[in-house]
Parts: structure tokens; C-alpha cells; sequence
């Protein structure tokens, strides 16, 4: 028996001891499938026009060495990235990441441009998401895209919801795992706008149109984001939080919440419990926000620790969707996914070491004192002992050693490019 090992059987007593099963919750841990994002590996760019620059109030700051510039390299790094992250997950594909050679746009992209990505995930054995892009496109015009006035932009971009969401279908059919088609877009206006009705109008017609075709949902299954603000939307945003809530539940649509669309006092873990009695589904984007930006690397904070607590207590993993979502061109990419991955794996875990049917009792026995003190003991609890445990079972490295084999891959790949 190694030191990882000895540890984990001193942490399993330690936990034993409170009525928590170590063994179960890794191997709940190991089911559950993290949807990571494909665009922290090139700063949100893609490959439909690369050279294009990022609209829709998106941004990428920094200049780390590196980036991906061609499918081939960034499925080489996410390669690397799976290789350090315990279990099996899926991969979140934007539309502007299709891989062909044929000159083609948004609105004529089909489940062939997308099939070298379907055989690499075949091989790695992880399931595909999906995202249309109604950004960075000459055809978001005037800040809007389904919510334009101009009937032409809103057919273009019916057309491309239509199209990706006939791509997700083929991803589901082929991968065995039901891909999630998550729309999101940025239509809104700077400053204050006489007429929000409208666009709100144009925005649910267009969505309909879109949505008005039935497929299996054993293949996928369509959510709905919305977001506060933007860059060159600050004052109002077409596809609102109260927007989505009322679409979603009414066209029996997944609601996406990212963790950095909200007021800075709005946190998300908050709103898990009640969508869940209401919704049929939840997406998650897991993100930092920070001040005005969003998408900043997760890390083990206290509203991270909270969405895993509220969904590991109220048993939610069956009807939550655990994706990410964040760029950062200021440090090695490779390394924000990892981090962000293993942080959010973390998260859950140690949710799923809380002795929960037992906290549920104080609490409905109004023992407040008995709560408040299990609670806070719970946070010098070796945890981290468990954790070590499951990436060595897994075979991918403990603790800081995985960041020795990202500074390898950046020597070797990285600063090659």
C-alpha cells in the first residue's frame, strides 16, 4: 500500500466515523460527465474565419504562447487535457469549430463538417455538445441576430439554428449520449432602448421557428441561455433571465444558467432548487464571474462549492447538465481547462462526502446548533485525501504533478507553434 492509498483508508474511517460511504461517492463521481468547452484552446476564435474578429460582446485578453490555430491542434491539446482529468467526459463544440476544407457558412453547415470531431470522440469515448454561434459573423448586424428587424438577418440565422440543431442530432445518433444544443445570443443594445417588447417578440418567433421541427430527444435536447449585459449591451439584453425562465417552461426547453450572466450579488446555486420543480432540465456553465467579464477560470471559491452542494443535496445530477465555460489567453490553456475541470469534479466531491440525510434531520428538527457545527467540521475534513485517491485510481496524476506534464507539453508543442 502507497502513501495514497494509506491516506485514503485513514480518511474513509475519519468519514465512516460521521455515516458517509467513501466508495459511494467516488463511484457516483465517476459517472458524472463534465461537458468542456473547446474554445478556452483558442481564445473563442474558431475556424469558420479565424483571421475575423470576436463580436457579440465577447473578449479574449492576453497573449500566452500557444494557441490553437488548426482543428488537428486543438483536439491535440484537449488529447492533453482528458489525459490529466480522472473519468470520461464530453466535449462542447461551438459551430464556428466545424473541420472541412469546403468553403461553407453558417447557415449551410451540416453534420459532415463535423465528422472528423465525431470520429475523434468515437475514439476517445466522449460525447459531444453543442452550441450554434450567433456571434462574430458579418451577419449579426446592429447588435442583433434573431431579434433584428430586418426579416433577411432573422432568416439567416433561423436557418443556422435549423442546421445546428439537425448537427447535435447526428452527434447524439453516433455517440450513443444525448448531445445538448444550447442557444445563446448576445442581441441587445448599448444604451437605453425605447421598445423592449419587440425584439422580445421577434426573439420568441424566430425561436419557435426554429424549434418547430420535433427530433428525438434521446439525441438532443435544446436549451436556452440568457445573460444580463454585454460589451455594446449594457443597458439591455434581448434574451433575458425572466425571458428564458417563461420560454423555456413553456416550450418545455433546458434553461442554461451561467454562472456569470447575473447581477454581481446574483448567484446561481440559489436558482437550482426552484428550477428543478419547474423546469425539465437544467444546463450549467460553470464560470468565474469577474466584475464586468464572465468567463474567468473556476476556481474552488465558495459559489462553485455551492452549486455542487445544491445539487449533490437535492439530488439533481440526474437533471443537470455540467458544462464550462471561460477563456483566458493570460496563462497556458491546457492548464485553465484542467484546472477548471478538476475544480468543478472537486466541488461535487466534496458535496458527496457531507452526511446529507443526517444534516437534513437537524435542520427539520430545527437543531441549528448540531447543523452549524457538522457543517463547519466538515471543512477540516480530509477530503482532498479522497480526491488524490480517485485521480490515482483513474491513472491521471495527483496533486501539482499534473502541472509538471503541462509544462512538458508546452516546451515540446506549445511554444513550437
Amino acid at each position: 500500500m502507497n502513501e495514497i492509498e494509506e491516506r485514503y483508508e485513514a480518511a474513509k474511517k475519519r468519514y465512516e466515523a460521521i455515516g458517509v460511504d467513501t466508495e459511494k461517492a467516488l463511484e457516483k463521481l465517476q459517472e458524472i460527465k463534465i461537458s468542456m468547452h473547446c474554445w478556452q484552446g483558442d481564445d473563442a476564435t474558431g475556424f469558420l474565419n479565424p483571421d475575423g474578429e470576436l463580436t457579440g460582446g465577447i473578449m479574449a485578453t492576453g497573449n500566452y504562447p500557444g494557441a490553437a490555430r488548426t482543428p488537428d491542434e486543438l483536439r491535440e491539446d484537449l488529447n492533453k487535457a482528458y489525459s490529466l482529468i480522472p473519468g470520461k467526459h464530453k466535449l462542447n463544440l461551438h459551430a464556428i469549430y466545424l473541420d472541412t476544407d469546403e468553403a461553407v457558412d453558417l447557415n449551410e453547415i451540416e453534420p459532415k463538417h463535423f465528422s472528423k470531431w465525431v470520429d475523434w470522440a468515437k475514439e476517445k469515448e466522449l460525447g459531444l455538445d453543442f452550441n450554434p454561434t450567433f456571434f462574430s459573423h458579418p451577419m449579426m448586424k446592429d447588435g442583433y441576430t434573431l431579434a433584428h428587424p430586418d426579416k433577411e438577418v432573422r432568416d439567416f440565422w433561423i436557418e443556422h439554428g435549423k442546421r445546428s440543431r439537425k448537427i447535435a442530432e447526428y452527434f447524439g445518433k453516433e455517440l450513443g449520449q444525448t448531445c445538448i444544443d444550447n442557444f445563446w445570443m448576445p442581441d441587445g443594445m448599448k444604451d437605453n432602448p425605447i421598445d423592449r417588447y419587440s425584439p422580445r417578440k421577434r426573439l420568441m418567433e424566430s425561436l419557435d421557428a426554429i424549434f418547430s421541427e420535433e427530433i428525438d430527444e434521446r439525441y438532443t435536447q435544446d436549451a436556452v441561455e440568457s445573460k444580463l449585459f454585454g460589451l455594446g449591451a449594457e443597458a439591455y439584453t434581448v434574451g433575458s433571465h425572466e425571458f428564458y425562465m417563461g420560454y423555456g417552461l413553456t416550450r418545455d426547453k433546458l434553461i442554461c444558467l451561467d454562472a456569470g450572466h447575473f447581477h454581481p450579488t446574483e448567484f446561481i446555486s440559489n436558482k437550482l432548487s426552484s428550477l428543478a420543480l419547474f423546469s425539465k432540465g437544467i444546463m450549467l456553465h460553470v464560470s468565474r464571474p469577474v466584475r464586468w467579464d464572465s468567463d474567468h477560470v473556476v476556481l474552488m471559491d465558495d459559489e462553485l462549492q455551492e452549486i455542487g452542494k445544491e445539487i449533490v443535496r437535492n439530488d439533481l445530477l440526474d437533471k443537470t447538465n455540467i458544462g464550462l465555460d471561460f477563456f483566458d489567453a493570460t496563462i497556458n490553456r491546457v492548464a485553465a481547462w484542467v484546472v477548471g475541470t478538476r475544480n468543478t469534479q472537486k466541488a461535487l466531491l466534496k458535496a458527496m462526502l457531507e452526511p446529507i440525510e443526517k444534516l437534513k434531520d437537524m435542520e427539520l428538527e430545527f437543531d441549528f446548533t448540531s447543523r452549524m457545527v457538522y457543517t463547519e467540521e466538515l471543512k477540516d475534513f480530509p477530503y482532498s485525501d479522497v480526491w488524490n485517491y480517485f485521480c490515482y485510481k483513474n491513472n491521471v496524476p495527483v496533486g501539482l504533478d499534473w502541472l509538471t506534464e503541462v509544462r512538458q507539453y508546452e516546451k515540446d508543442v506549445l511554444s513550437q507553434r
